[in-house]
């Protein structure tokens, strides 16, 4: 999946404006590491609150077992049981 993020940014970027208060748009973020210093901090911010909500809310643990969230293989679980 890592690869996956790096090259899908060379051939699409979303239309519109990351921040409009800056005037920053999605085409102005560099690939790969480069973006990590050009999203402003707040995005961050709101990056990590979503996943902390996540986690903390939605991700539930599953029964005795360390890491069973109940989503199946790859967090694939709504396909169905893997026979």
């Amino acid at each position: 999946f890592a690869a996956i993020g790096y090259i899908t940014p060379e051939y699409f970027k979303f239309p519109g404006e990351l921040s409009p208060k800056l005037g920053l748009k999605f085409a102005d973020i560099p690939n790969g590491l480069a973006a990590i210093s050009k999203v402003p901090g707040q995005g961050w911010a709101q990056i990590v609150a979503f996943l902390g909500t996540y986690e903390l809310f939605i991700n539930k643990p599953v029964g005795d077992e360390p890491g069973n969230y109940g989503k199946g293989n790859l967090g694939l679980g709504f396909l169905g049981p893997v026979k």
